[in-house]
């Protein structure tokens, strides 16, 4: 038995076992008949790797923007630091968030919700960064477009486990809602990135030399993904 916790999902479409890291932990994915004690040897198997990505997810955590989730506590938003003002009141069905800024100059997320902790705190903030990530990516996705002379057909806001955009053969543009944790230009370089793809689909020399040419610094916002995307968490 290994010594590394994990859990494990049974997956209809999965052909074969898998395992994933995240920020939550080691899961196993298998296909829904296979033996629970192959995903113990799958685990063993890939120890090294699974320890090593933990270790960057610890590292990201540590380093990462900072998110606490409680009255007078913040969150990132584009490299800006909101200061959170949460209301409790019990009974509260629907929770409401406002971003203000008050006299002080301070950006404040005033929070109402049903009951105290963290959970609905989290609960309430989702929705509103996936809203708000429809309204800051949308512009910028079209005015990325159209310097460089493309079209794409929709944008599409997700919560990707392993991605934070793409871009699919039929000109749909998915980005992940937590880029907003992420500061400014660091959106933007993703942006561009997925605009690259819809002139060169892959990441042959061509694609990186035309993303380049539109995002000299690509090689920083790349490594500070790398980095600290781990801990784009709420």
């Amino acid at each position: 038995m290994s010594d590394i916790p994990y859990t494990v999902r049974r997956s209809p479409r999965a052909r074969r076992a898998r395992v994933e890291v995240s920020a939550s932990g080691v899961e196993v994915v298998v296909p829904r008949r296979m033996a629970a004690r192959h995903a113990d040897e799958l685990v063993a198997e890939k120890r090294r790797w699974i320890e090593r990505t933990l270790r960057r997810y610890q590292e990201a955590a540590r380093t990462g923007p900072a998110v606490r989730l409680e009255d007078g506590g913040g969150v990132p938003y584009l490299g800006r630091d909101l200061a959170l003002s949460v209301r409790v009141e019990p009974g509260r069905v629907r929770p409401r968030v406002r971003l203000d800024t008050g006299r002080d100059g301070v950006e404040r997320l005033g929070l109402a919700v049903g009951a105290g902790g963290p959970e609905p705190i989290r609960a309430a903030l989702e929705p509103w960064y996936r809203r708000r990530a429809d309204a800051e990516i949308g512009p910028r996705l079209s005015a990325a477009a159209a310097r460089a002379g493309a079209s794409y057909a929709r944008l599409v806001i997700r919560n990707q486990r392993t991605r934070w955009a793409s871009c699919s053969s039929s000109g749909t543009m998915s980005f992940n809602w937590r880029l907003l944790l992420a500061p400014e230009a660091v959106l933007d370089y993703v942006i561009e990135h997925e605009v690259a793809h819809l002139a060169v689909p892959d990441h042959s020399r061509r694609f990186w030399t035309l993303l380049a040419a539109r995002c000299p610094a690509y090689r920083e916002h790349e490594r500070w993904l790398r980095d600290h995307g781990p801990a784009l968490r709420l």
